[in-house]
């Protein structure tokens, strides 16, 4: 379970800075936000 977190929290995190780039401000510090929550370094919202 560890591995698939980790998994998703770069796919938001990279999708989160391709979206900066795009000057989407907003969508890709969201994205990166949320990716570093639900990663296994974070907070995540699924131990709780």
């Amino acid at each position: 379970m560890a591995l698939l977190l980790w998994i998703l929290a770069v796919i938001l995190v990279v999708a989160g800075i391709l979206a900066l780039f795009r000057r989407q401000i907003l969508w890709g510090v969201v994205l990166i936000i949320v990716g570093l929550l639900v990663g296994p370094g974070g907070v995540s919202i699924f131990n709780v």
